[in-house]
């Protein structure tokens, strides 16, 4: 997941909102959005290469979301997969299932937002590890720091402030400015160059690229209630279309 907005508690009806794109190598091997044979209360796509994930929901009232974190060098050999904090948050079980006490330092350089019913956190190991209460508001989140001012971050986030303000009614409407290719001339570029060499310094909210671009599109939307949504529109190395996923579920009251 390399560009996301995140609403939370900033809304009449909804409690959390988060629209995003994962952007990946197009050959990595990746199972799409289900429920997990393994801990069916689960629902998120699954790296297949590591066993982890990006991003997921679960029946029992967690939501979690990661992003790799740029500019601190190529991933370290051997280090716990980034996907595996998702992984373990969502089922409850695992090493790092405890956001609170979870050991930051044995992953590689990475962001992430976790929530429950009690709030949303902010987590990241880089320049040093930091865990954030989130307060009511509208983040955007790629692979700097959280807010970071990139083009198309600042570009998704007035796009789901939009929402918010005009719209919030069925949270598919979101999937259109995921498929924003054009580079807004507002916002800051990144500083640094991505450690991944076929990933440009600076890009689009949808990258269309053969070899690394935009693997899938993802909406989660939690009303006050406990209900949700989470929808997942999947594209082929050259940005066709390759499936979608809706499926609906309950926070526990």
């Amino acid at each position: 997941m390399c560009v996301l907005a995140f609403a939370w508690d900033a809304h009449p009806s909804w409690a959390l909102v988060m629209a995003g794109n994962r952007d990946e190598l197009h050959d990595r091997p990746a199972a799409p959005l289900g429920r997990w044979p393994d801990a069916e209360h689960v629902i998120g796509g699954r790296d297949l290469q590591s066993g982890g994930s990006w991003l997921g929901v679960s029946e029992e009232g967690r939501f979690a979301v990661v992003t790799n974190l740029r500019g601190y060098g190529p991933p370290v050999p051997g280090r716990a997969s980034r996907g595996a904090l998702v992984a373990d948050l969502l089922t409850g079980t695992g090493p790092h299932a405890d956001a609170r006490t979870a050991d930051l330092t044995a992953f590689n350089p990475f962001n992430l937002i976790v929530a429950d019913r009690q709030g949303a956190l902010f987590m990241t190991n880089r320049p040093s590890p930091v865990r954030v209460r989130l307060g009511p508001g509208l983040y955007g989140l790629s692979n700097g720091a959280l807010d970071e001012p990139w083009p198309k971050t600042v570009q998704l986030k007035a796009a789901l402030l939009d929402w918010l303000l005009t719209d919030a009614g069925d949270p598919a409407a979101l999937l259109d400015p995921l498929r924003q290719e054009h580079l807004p001339d507002f916002g800051q570029a990144p500083a640094v160059p991505s450690e991944i060499a076929q990933e440009p310094r600076q890009s689009p909210v949808f990258i269309r690229n053969p070899v690394y671009g935009t693997r899938c599109s993802s909406v989660v939307a939690i009303d006050r209630a406990g209900k949700g949504t989470i929808i997942e529109r999947r594209f082929t190395p050259d940005g066709a279309p390759a499936g979608e996923t809706r499926l609906a579920f309950a926070w526990p009251s």
